[in-house]
């Protein structure tokens, strides 16, 4: 590669991971305003009633709510831990977590701009035969010891006690002051995961020929008759294809329907769209807030729950005759990100939002509640991510002057 061609590859890699970020901003702000608001407000008590139990009804609530919240992978973590650390069970926790990344208006939105309506659907059936798989799994196989130290890991992260009178408090300044302590402090969880992670995607899209994607999936371009076990290793193969790319779903999608263009499988392509969830990044914040032995099984519980959810559709679309045909649009360009459209008003709110929650948590006198983070001495591995993330940082304001320099 010509220093020419580095430079202008450069500035598209950091243009491209702000256009990414700038298309979450909202829905990470969204999600960590809902998470304050349950785990300053919410008692234990109430939570348990709820959803304590595995049942169909706290299922069904889980998925609503799930639904409702609608967030980036991020936020949804943020709240599930908050939903399970005050008394919610696993399975429940984890369907709101399926819910508010899959069953996704706006992801169905860009779906139907890039692919098309059997995708739409497939990922509107699928995140509810993800959440009924991941179930039926939870159930046959998790451990009780083990949730019980997932969830006093969780409890032990720091916060606020259970509130003697939640109307009370919600109706009070120092509630509302807690709300925006614990805002500041989900991002202080996240920010360097996010920063490595979103820049990792500008850095892969811009340098990487998407020519690699398609080679990863054995048997793509060879028609629609493939042969089940080929079928089967796209589908494994969707997942480490999004953990090279990830940034989300929504980012995702354009690189979705180059794979679709390219031949590879309806399910290898839907299994690469609900992947967003089993990436490295994620694993770490579990493990961060549930240990390891709990996030490796979540994992792995994700991995088997979106692979069988593929392949259920892809042959449940063939057997009726609705498997989609190759061709997609091609991508948008970083700079079209940049609109004045719903992102940019969505984006105006929660940065306003923002401000004020900041003013908010730094008003009143500090009683120290709610700002451990576990104690102790960072990590190896902390400060190795911290490094990341400051030298990604560095990247991408290297990128963008880059960018205006060649742009101007």
């Amino acid at each position: 590669m010509s220093w020419d061609a580095f430079v202008e590859s450069w500035g598209e890699s950091a243009l491209t991971t702000v256009s990414f970020f700038w298309m979450a901003f909202w829905a990470f702000a969204l999600g960590y305003v809902i998470s304050s608001c349950i785990q300053v407000f919410v008692t234990r008590e109430r939570m348990r009633r709820a959803m304590g139990e595995s049942g169909p009804k706290s299922m069904a609530l889980a998925t609503v709510f799930g639904f409702i919240s609608s967030s980036c992978s991020f936020a949804a973590l943020a709240t599930s831990k908050a939903l399970f650390k005050k008394g919610a069970g696993l399975a429940p926790a984890l369907a709101f977590m399926l819910a508010s990344t899959n069953l996704v208006i706006e992801l169905g939105i860009l779906i139907a701009v890039f692919l098309s309506w059997h995708f739409v659907v497939g990922e509107y059936l699928g995140g509810v035969l993800l959440i009924l798989v991941m179930w039926l799994i939870v159930r046959l196989t998790l451990p009780k010891s083990l949730e019980e130290q997932a969830r006093q890991r969780a409890q032990g992260e720091g916060g606020q006690g259970d509130p003697d009178d939640w109307r009370e408090l919600i109706r009070s300044w120092d509630g509302w002051r807690r709300v925006a302590e614990r805002y500041f402090m989900e991002w202080g969880m996240v920010w360097r995961d996010v920063t490595f992670g979103f820049t990792v995607a500008g850095v892969i899209s811009a340098f990487v020929p998407r020519e690699f994607f398609t080679w990863l999936f054995v048997g793509a371009g060879s028609g629609d008759s493939l042969p089940f076990w080929q079928v089967l290793a796209q589908t494994v193969v969707g997942p480490v294809a999004a953990f090279c790319t990830f940034i989300g779903s929504m980012g995702n999608i354009p690189l979705a329907s180059l794979l679709l263009a390219n031949g590879v499988s309806f399910a290898g392509v839907m299994a690469f769209i609900f992947s967003d969830l089993v990436v490295f990044p994620v694993l770490r914040i579990n493990a961060k807030y549930y240990g390891w032995k709990m996030a490796l099984y979540i994992l792995a519980v994700f991995l088997v729950s979106l692979v069988a959810a593929s392949l259920a559709l892809h042959y449940g679309f063939a057997l009726a005759g609705l498997l989609p045909q190759g061709g997609a649009s091609e991508s948008v360009e970083p700079t079209q990100r940049f609109g004045v459209d719903y992102t940019l008003f969505l984006n105006l709110l929660f940065a306003a939002l923002t401000v004020g929650l900041w003013r908010l948590a730094h008003s009143g006198q500090d009683d120290g509640g709610g700002h451990s983070h576990g104690g102790g001495s960072p990590s190896a591995a902390d400060r190795l991510l911290t490094w990341l993330a400051w030298a990604s940082l560095a990247w991408l304001v290297g990128g963008l002057a880059v960018w205006a320099f060649t742009s101007w």
